[in-house]
């Protein structure tokens, strides 16, 4: 006679994931708390911040005298001579000129990459995937190790000091990981999109233009958030090959250092009017940010 085998049926929270610390935390105290700390953090992230406007606004005898948060007390502190001596000591030459190196070395890099990452997602050559483990080599080739060769280049073709020579300078140091990062996008398109608009007649450069590159605005505008960043912020290659004439933002409040203290009245309203613009392209663009970041890495 067989006799039936009566299965126990397993618990349910056999198989389930143990939580941690901090998820049960989140679970005990809700979501509104933790939505409170996580804006009382942020408040103290933008002290810095609140402190250089205020240091920026006040003048070099009160910051010399008092810390910046006695303007709570004394409002009356607040001037605008700081930046009226700023934008009349020729530092709106510099703003200008980090503004011309930094938009075509972000256009020009979206550009290019773009076109470069679009052929090696969907274009099959020879040489193909080789040429693409070389890009991926040169993210880690530091730019310091260029300086010297690129500035004799530069010289024997007369553009050093040149504001074209600093943005081909960005250029070529930014492209390895741009092509990176919308590559992993592009190669995350439905292949048979691409297949229909083939089929409606359309051509490499018209599918790029019209289907692949509108769908990629996540991704480029995260590249171009990086990219812009990274030339804005940029100290060492405009300290190389930037001449006293071209010079940016940052290499015109560097030379403003003085040897035996700051010259806070100048510092503070330049470093305040170089950081207010990527803040406000940051913000700007920020709904794409994450969605960029993290294409590529979900199937």
């Amino acid at each position: 006679m067989a006799t039936a085998t009566i299965s126990r049926p397993r618990s349910a929270a056999a198989g389930a994931p143990r939580r941690g610390w901090a998820g049960r935390l989140a679970d005990r105290f809700g979501s509104g708390v933790l939505q409170v700390v996580l804006i009382v953090l942020a408040l103290f992230w933008l002290v810095p911040s609140l402190g250089l406007l205020v240091v920026s606004l006040r003048s070099e005898t009160d910051n010399n005298s008092s810390g910046w948060w006695t303007l709570f007390t004394q409002p009356a502190q607040l001037t605008l001579e700081n930046y009226a001596n700023l934008l009349g000591s020729g530092f709106t030459a510099s703003f200008w000129n980090t503004v011309w190196i930094t938009v075509p070395s972000t256009v020009l890099v979206i550009g290019i990459a773009a076109m470069a990452a679009y052929a090696f997602a969907w274009i099959d050559f020879p040489g193909r995937d080789l040429l693409f483990l070389v890009v991926v080599a040169l993210l880690v080739v530091p730019i310091q190790i260029a300086l010297i060769p690129v500035a004799q280049l530069y010289g024997f073709l007369g553009i050093f000091g040149s504001i074209p020579g600093v943005v081909l300078f960005h250029v070529a140091f930014g492209l390895p990981f741009a092509i990176f990062l919308l590559r992993n996008f592009f190669v995350g398109i439905p292949r048979e999109l691409l297949e229909a608009a083939r089929m409606d007649g359309a051509g490499e450069w018209k599918i790029f233009l019209t289907v692949v590159f509108p769908l990629a605005k996540p991704a480029v505008a995260s590249l171009g958030i990086f990219q812009f960043l990274w030339v804005w912020n940029d100290l060492l290659v405009a300290l190389v090959f930037a001449d006293t004439e071209n010079q940016p933002m940052t290499k015109a409040l560097q030379s403003q250092m003085r040897q035996f203290g700051t010259n806070v009245d100048v510092l503070a309203p330049g470093a305040f009017l170089s950081m207010i613009i990527p803040l406000v392209l940051f913000f700007a663009f920020q709904r794409y940010f994450v969605q960029g970041l993290m294409a590529g890495s979900v199937k």
